[in-house]
C-alpha cells in the first residue's frame, strides 16, 4: 500500500492542477506536431528522413530517460525533479520556437525530450503522494488517466489551429508562459517528498537508458531503412542486450532502478503490457487518421485538427464521469468496456477508401475511439501503480510512463512498416495513401485485440483476486492506486 500524508492535504485542488496543466503540456507538446508537420517542413526546408526526426528525436530520449527520470525524484525528492523538469522542457520550447535550421530544431526537440522524462513520472508519483488513500486519490489517479486520453487529441485540433492561423512556432511558444507559471506555483503548493536514503542504481540507470533508447532507435529506424538495416537489426539487438543486463543486474541492486518485485504483481504486469499495446494503436490512430484527412480528404491543419472533435468531446465527457462509472462498474468492467469500444472503432475506421466521407467513415468511428479511451485510461493507469509501496511509487509510475512511450515508439516503427508495404507504388496518390491508412489501422485493430486478450488474461483475473479494485470502492485505494 502507497504511503501518504497523515494529515489531509492542504489545498488539494491547486495541487491537481498543477500536476494536471504540466502532465498536460507534456502531451500536448507529443501530438500538437502531427497537424503542423507539413508546415515545419515548408519553413525549414526539411527532407522526409529530418521531418521523421523532429517526432523521433523526443520520442527516443522522452523514452530512454524515463526510468532515470522516475528514480532521480525518487533520491533527490519529486518536486524538486519536477520543477527542475518544467525548466528543461520550458527552455527548450522556447528555443525550438526559434529554431532556424533543422539540426536546430531536431537537438532542441531531443533536450525537449529530457524534460518530459523527468516531468511524466514525478507528476504521478507526487499526485500518489500527495493525496490520502480514499476518494481524493480515487479522483486525483481518474483525472490523470483522463488527461493522457484528452492531452493526446487536443494536441491535434490545437496543433492545426496554431498551425492553420499563426504558425507551427506558436505550438512550441504555448510553453512558456504555461511552464513558467507551473514552475512558479509548484513551490508554493505542492508538498516535497522524503529523500530515499542508499545507493544510486547507476548501473541499472545507464543500461535502462541505452536499452530502451536503442531499442526505440531500431524501431524508429525500421520506418525508413527497413527491418532487414543492418542499423536497424544492431539497434534492436543492442538494445535486447542491456535490457536482458537491466534485468540480471536489479536482482542484485541494493536499490533498483526497475524493483523486480514490481513485475511480482500480476494486474501492474497485465497493466503495463496492455498500455503498451493500446498506445501503439493510438499513436498510429493519430498518425494515420491525420494523413487521411490532409492527403485524402483534403482539409487543411485547422480543418484536420477541428476534424478530431467528435473523439475529443466525447473521450472529455467519457473521462469526467470515469470517478462514477467506476464506482457503479468497477475499473475492470470499465478498462474492458474501453479497449472494446476503441477496438470497434478502430476496426470501422480501418475500412477507409478514397471515395469514404468523412462523417460515416471518421466521425462516427472517431466517437466510438474516444468513448474507449475516456474509459480506459483511467483504469490502465490505476493497474499500473497498484499496491505499490511508498519507495518504489516512483519506480512504477516511471514504468507506466516507460510502457507508455516505448508503446508509441515501437507501434508507430510497426505501423509504418506495415503501411509502407501495403501499397504500389504506381497507382493514384489519393488511392495509395488511403490503402496505407487502411493497412495500418487494420494492423491497430490487431495491436488493441491482443491488449484485450492481455487485459483478460492478466488484470481480470487479479483484480478477482483483489475485490475491492473490481468494485472501484474508493476506500481501498491501495488497490487502486
Amino acid at each position: 500500500m502507497i504511503q501518504t500524508p497523515a494529515k489531509p492535504v492542504a489545498r488539494p485542488t491547486a495541487i491537481l492542477a498543477i500536476i494536471l496543466v504540466s502532465y498536460f503540456m507534456i502531451l500536448l507538446d507529443n501530438s500538437v506536431i502531427f497537424t503542423a508537420l507539413p508546415s515545419l517542413q515548408s519553413d525549414l526546408h526539411l527532407s522526409t528522413t529530418e521531418l521523421a526526426w523532429v517526432q523521433d528525436a523526443y520520442t527516443l530520449v522522452f523514452g530512454g530517460l524515463l526510468l532515470l527520470g522516475a528514480r532521480a525524484g525518487d533520491i533527490l525528492g519529486r518536486r524538486r525533479v519536477f520543477v527542475f523538469g518544467l525548466s528543461v522542457f520550458c527552455a527548450a520550447s522556447l528555443l525550438i520556437g526559434l529554431a532556424p535550421t533543422g539540426w536546430w530544431l531536431i537537438t532542441t526537440r531531443a533536450v525537449q525530450g529530457i524534460g518530459a522524462a523527468i516531468v511524466a513520472p514525478s507528476s504521478l508519483s507526487l499526485l500518489t503522494a500527495s493525496f490520502p488513500e480514499g476518494r481524493e486519490r480515487t479522483r486525483a489517479v481518474s483525472w490523470y488517466g483522463a488527461t493522457a486520453g484528452i492531452g493526446a487529441s487536443l494536441g491535434l485540433v490545437i496543433g492545426g489551429a496554431l498551425a492553420h492561423w499563426i504558425s507551427w512556432r506558436a505550438g512550441f511558444y504555448l510553453n512558456v508562459p504555461i511552464g513558467i507559471a507551473m514552475i512558479a506555483l509548484a513551490p508554493r503548493f505542492v508538498p516535497e517528498t522524503e529523500y530515499a536514503r542508499g545507493r544510486f542504481d547507476l548501473i541499472g540507470a545507464v543500461a535502462a537508458t541505452l536499452g530502451v533508447g536503442a531499442l526505440v532507435f531500431g524501431t524508429v529506424d525500421s520506418a525508413s531503412a527497413g527491418w532487414e538495416s543492418p542499423v536497424t537489426i544492431t539497434s534492436l539487438i543492442i538494445g535486447i542486450v542491456f535490457l536482458v543486463g537491466l534485468a540480471a543486474n536489479e536482482w542484485r541492486a541494493e536499490q533498483p532502478i526497475m524493483p523486480p518485485r514490481l513485475f511480482a504483481s500480476r494486474m501492474r504486469t497485465g497493466a503495463y503490457l496492455a498500455r503498451l499495446l493500446y498506445v501503439g494503436a493510438m499513436i498510429g490512430f493519430f498518425y494515420f487518421t491525420t494523413q487521411f484527412l490532409q492527403g485524402v480528404l483534403g482539409f487543411n491543419p485547422l480543418q484536420a485538427g477541428v476534424a478530431f472533435f467528435p473523439m475529443t468531446v466525447v473521450n472529455f465527457v467519457v473521462a469526467t464521469a470515469i470517478p462514477r462509472v467506476t464506482r457503479r462498474l468497477g475499473n475492470t468492467a470499465s478498462l474492458c468496456v474501453g479497449i472494446a469500444l476503441t477496438l470497434a472503432g478502430m476496426t470501422w475506421l480501418s475500412r477507409v477508401t478514397a471515395d469514404s466521407s468523412y462523417l460515416t467513415a471518421v466521425a462516427l468511428p472517431m466517437a466510438l475511439v474516444g468513448a474507449g479511451q475516456g474509459l480506459a485510461f483511467a483504469p490502465l493507469t490505476s493497474a499500473g501503480i497498484a499496491g505499490a509501496t511508498a519507495k518504489d511509487a516512483g519506480a512504477a509510475s516511471g514504468l507506466v510512463n516507460t510502457f507508455h512511450q516505448l508503446g508509441m515508439s515501437l507501434g508507430l516503427g510497426i505501423l509504418v512498416a506495415v503501411a509502407s508495404s501495403a501499397a504500389d507504388g504506381t497507382r493514384d496518390t489519393a488511392l495509395r495513401l488511403a490503402e496505407r491508412v487502411s493497412a495500418a489501422l487494420t494492423a491497430g485493430s490487431a495491436l488493441l485485440g491482443l491488449c484485450l486478450v492481455v487485459s483478460l488474461a492478466l488484470i481480470v483475473p487479479a483484480s478477482i483476486s483483489a475485490r475491492p479494485w473490481t468494485e472501484g470502492a474508493p476506500e481501498h485505494l491501495e488497490a487502486v492506486s
